[in-house]
């Protein structure tokens, strides 16, 4: 029996928007335990969001960050991916669905690799960018939800090996 850890339970929202789902993110974006640094990011990252939305079309203006990043969140989460199976002397990849802890934990792992890929600017400058990428469906995170949509669509002839 595999055992869970208490972490969804002791996740107190975040001081800035309420929200867990920050939190988890703040969480996951933290390096060397800095926390406050990681939250300094964040914020920051949703302070650029806000001044962005502000200066795009006027149809933008009632849209809050937090719905930008909750919104990104969503548009990267896969709902397919692909898990090798050994049978009989060969492996395949079989497609499979994916749970929901799941899907957020690989939009957060996909948005942040493809935040911390980008050179030559601030972390805060990098992730809003990659986020407002990922709330108009583009960008490095998408490309990723798209390539395990591909490869799982490219397998679903073992999609019977599934278990």
């Amino acid at each position: 029996m595999k055992k869970f850890t208490a972490s969804s339970q002791q996740l107190k929202p975040d001081p800035a928007y309420n929200s867990k789902l920050v939190s988890k993110f703040i969480n996951c974006l933290m390096t060397a335990g800095k926390k406050s640094v990681a939250q300094r990011t964040f914020y920051n990252a949703m302070d650029i969001i806000s001044k962005q939305l502000k200066t795009q079309d006027s149809k933008l203006k009632t849209v809050e960050p937090l719905e930008v990043f909750e919104t990104a969140v969503n548009n990267v989460r896969p709902l397919l991916e692909v898990r090798s199976k050994r049978i009989g002397g060969a492996s395949y990849q079989v497609p499979m669905q994916v749970s929901a802890g799941r899907q957020r934990s690989l939009a957060f792992r996909w948005i942040l690799a493809s935040a911390r890929a980008k050179k030559g600017k601030p972390m805060c400058e990098r992730l809003a960018s990659e986020l407002m990428d990922a709330y108009d469906g583009h960008g490095g995170a998408m490309t990723t939800r798209e390539n395990t949509h591909r490869m799982a669509e490219a397998n679903k002839a073992f999609a019977h090996f599934a278990w």
